[in-house]
């Protein structure tokens, strides 16, 4: 059955041919810098100057900017996507570290580490609206397809918080395994994966039932289970294919969708912390903290194929849709 999937994700890469020229964004968490990368040459084509411990990082819906949650300034910073120029910032709470949108882009909910609450900003109006209180050290976002339901996990607390976009209010909350880092969706509602950095696991999550249906666990030959840490998740849009960031190990784990068992581990940079896909789906990007670059992973023939240097202490990356 993998085999077929593979195979059938490559043969739909060949039909559609080459990848289009998307521009990607990395956040440099010390050297307060996000490089720009072209992803047609592979190359990063302009270093940005942002605030103070930038992580979390994404485009606005209409792609007209790029945010960037910069901890020590307590705010989000606006890039410009025309200029590549920070012209713009919305107001968080202390420390925000990361944040997710609604399907319709009005809305920002930024998760902030020394406070504990999820911040709720109107984009377009570059004000707070709401905040909602959650657990200790919140980190992980993530909204349903349906833009229903918001998530927050937290790390200290060690739980998934369910947070009904509407009242605004936490209408339920999951135990997970230890430091709870990403939380992710399946396109069709039916999954959500949390993932546990000192667990070293991923939570598949019945999002109605609010009920963990598998755990799922790592293991690399020759390597002993503390460095195995999982971080960042990304599921492919027919929910066929998961991956995951596993920190130290400076791997990725390739898990199946369906079945929920690991085919597969890649080798990347070093500590793998957050990834992105390009729009077509093509190429997986992973940010390496202590390595400084980013690797490029083909994802129909599950190989490394490429990698870049970019600033110290690579976070995150968000890549443009169009």
């Amino acid at each position: 059955m993998w085999l077929r999937l593979v195979l059938g994700m490559a043969l739909s890469a060949l039909l559609a041919g080459e990848a289009g020229a998307f521009t990607a964004y990395v956040s440099n968490e010390k050297s307060n810098t996000v490089s720009v990368i072209d992803t047609e040459k592979w190359a990063v084509t302009k270093t940005i100057k942002v605030g103070q411990r930038p992580r979390g990082i994404a485009y606005t819906k209409d792609q007209k900017y790029v945010l960037v949650a910069v901890g020590d300034d307590d705010t989000i910073q606006m890039i410009d996507t025309t200029t590549n120029e920070v012209v713009d910032k919305l107001p968080s709470g202390p420390d925000p570290e990361f944040f997710t949108q609604g399907p319709d882009g009005k809305f920002l909910y930024v998760a902030n580490e020394d406070d504990n609450t999820v911040t709720i900003i109107d984009i377009a109006r570059r004000a707070q609206v709401g905040d909602v209180q959650v657990g200790v050290e919140p980190e992980g976002m993530a909204v349903s397809p349906d833009g229903k339901i918001l998530i927050n996990t937290s790390e200290t607390t060690n739980m998934a918080h369910f947070i009904d976009t509407a009242t605004r209010q936490v209408v339920a909350s999951v135990l997970v395994d230890a430091r709870p880092r990403f939380a992710a969706f399946k396109q069709d509602g039916s999954e959500l994966w949390v993932s546990s950095e000192i667990g070293g696991t991923v939570s598949v999550i019945d999002p109605v039932k609010h009920a963990i249906k598998k755990k799922i666990s790592f293991a690399i030959a020759g390597m002993r289970p503390e460095p195995i840490q999982a971080v960042g998740i990304n599921l492919t849009r027919d929910g066929k294919i998961g991956f995951v960031a596993l920190g130290p190990s400076n791997h990725v784990a390739v898990v199946d969708g369906t079945t929920h068992e690991v085919k597969k581990y890649l080798l990347v940079g070093e500590r793998v912390w957050h990834m992105a896909f390009t729009p077509d789906e093509k190429y997986l990007l992973t940010t390496n903290g202590v390595s400084n670059d980013v690797s490029v992973i083909d994802v129909g023939a599950l190989k490394v194929v490429n990698t870049i240097q970019v600033g110290e202490q690579p976070w995150g990356v968000t890549i443009s849709d169009r």
